[in-house]
């Protein structure tokens, strides 16, 4: 599964699909003072990186992938990051 919630927090795993979109919509609508952890995040499909603009998430922990960081850095609103 490459995304397993709790109550506060989404971790991303691997690859996020498309397919995981309705899930994580469902998530954030529950659970609007959530965090993402998207350190273990190899690839997150546009529509859920709409989704994590669109909420204004939190971010707990970036990708380890540094391209991928760069992108999601520059592509999430400014604030949004709950560490370096």
């Amino acid at each position: 599964m490459p995304v397993t919630y709790d109550e506060n927090k989404a971790v991303f795993d691997g690859t996020v699909t498309v397919e995981d979109a309705e899930t994580l919509l469902e998530w954030l609508q529950d659970h609007q003072h959530g965090t993402a952890d998207l350190a273990a995040c190899t690839h997150l499909h546009a529509a859920d990186l709409q989704l994590l603009m669109a909420a204004g998430i939190r971010i707990a922990q970036w990708p380890a992938d540094d391209d991928l960081k760069t992108w999601l850095k520059a592509a999430l609103p400014a604030g949004t990051s709950a560490g370096p």
